[in-house]
């Protein structure tokens, strides 16, 4: 039983580091436009 519960704590993690980076590119994308424009 211990396994099941190995495999749930395993894929909240994997949706919290999904969901981690998925804001960090959208965030990274902004910046990137912010400075990209800033420069031109």
């Amino acid at each position: 039983m211990s396994g099941n519960q190995n495999i749930k704590d395993a894929s909240k993690t994997y949706g919290n580091f999904l969901n981690m980076l998925k804001w960090g590119c959208i965030v990274t994308a902004i910046v990137t436009s912010f400075f990209i424009i800033i420069i031109s």
